[in-house]
């Protein structure tokens, strides 16, 4: 059987070979509906199938959304994968995954990797974009989102979450509890990476302690963002003499790992430890005991993103300031900080 083109399909329609091309790409000028009716029944019944590798070598783009995460295990970066792929086939577009690992050259090599492949555009959860990368970003010329992270390495949109207001909402609640103070385990940095989620979640902490005339000397904990890591450190935490009657987490995974340690040390939890944690993972609400958390809205964060990567207008020079989209962080209130 010969090929079906899109000559076919045209002829069929009666219209041109322009307009069932409107038709399939979804524009980019508009077709009257009575005419798109005509070009999808004329693809349904010639069994039609365009040649996406011909449409990218044409338009020099493909129907491939990038996507580089630190660690897609996580269950924030996995839960955040799948609403961009959602968002992304809404779209007509598919996703590919690379994980960096947190390591600088596997992010630059799945950033030349896709965009090699002349993906559509790029969204990069980056912990801290070195040099070489923001480089190789601007070399091609790549339509680039930042989600969640905002490195100052590249001057470019970003859509993120309220982390400083979000982390002073769920210290704020635990001292409203009557705790003494609030310890925070925070991420491993010897300085503070700006943009960087945790540490403004750790900013968010002291600043909510110090508003409250409590003094944060010694409560700050380092750990690893995983829950395998933050159980050993948790241990050691919760084994001392002088534990901390309430802990926020800068990530659930930490907090969950967290939870574990004090069970397994039998310390109970509200009881003698109070616990909150940050990103409200769907495990948040079936730890034990369910866990107090910050929640944003993810769906709606990818979709701006995946909105944004598409958007022939994105790179227009000067308008990062508005083009920087942030979420507001919203207070979930479990047993773990002992609310009922």
């Amino acid at each position: 059987m010969a090929k079906v083109t899109r000559d076919d399909v045209a002829r069929l329609a009666g219209t041109s070979t322009a307009v069932v091309s409107y038709v399939i790409n979804n524009g980019p000028r508009p077709v009257a509906p009575a005419t798109r009716e005509r070009v999808l029944a004329a693809i349904k019944e010639l069994g039609y199938r365009p040649d996406r590798v011909a449409q990218a070598m044409a338009s020099r783009r493909t129907d491939l959304i990038g996507l580089i995460v630190p660690d897609a295990r996580q269950p924030f970066f996995g839960e955040m994968a799948h609403a961009v792929e959602q968002a992304a086939s809404e779209r007509g577009k598919m996703v590919l995954v690379g994980n960096s690992d947190y390591i600088g050259e596997r992010e630059v090599h799945y950033l030349r990797a896709f965009l090699g492949m002349r993906v559509s555009g790029l969204i990069l959860v980056s912990h801290a974009l070195n040099d070489l990368a923001a480089a190789e970003i601007e070399a091609w010329d790549a339509r680039v989102v930042l989600l969640h992270e905002r490195p100052e390495a590249i001057d470019d949109v970003a859509v993120v979450t309220d982390d400083l207001d979000g982390a002073q909402l769920a210290v704020r609640h635990l001292l409203e509890h009557g705790y003494e103070y609030v310890a925070c385990m925070g991420g491993i940095a010897e300085t503070p990476v700006v943009g960087d989620p945790v540490s403004d979640h750790v900013e968010g902490w002291r600043r909510a302690m110090d508003a409250a005339g409590i003094s944060t000397d010694g409560r700050l904990f380092e750990a690893l963002y995983n829950r395998y890591d933050a159980y050993q450190t948790a241990l050691k935490i919760l084994s001392s003499p002088d534990r901390p009657p309430a802990i926020f987490c800068s990530t659930d995974d930490q907090a969950i790992g967290l939870l574990r340690a004090a069970r397994e040390l039998r310390i109970d939890v509200p009881g003698e430890l109070a616990v909150a944690g940050f990103d409200d993972i769907k495990e948040a609400a079936l730890a034990d005991p369910p866990l107090t958390t910050i929640a944003s809205d993810r769906p709606a964060m990818a979709r701006a993103a995946v909105d944004l990567v598409l958007d022939d207008g994105l790179r227009v020079a000067g308008a990062r300031r508005e083009r920087l989209k942030v979420f507001p962080s919203r207070l979930v209130t479990r047993r773990s900080c002992g609310c009922a």
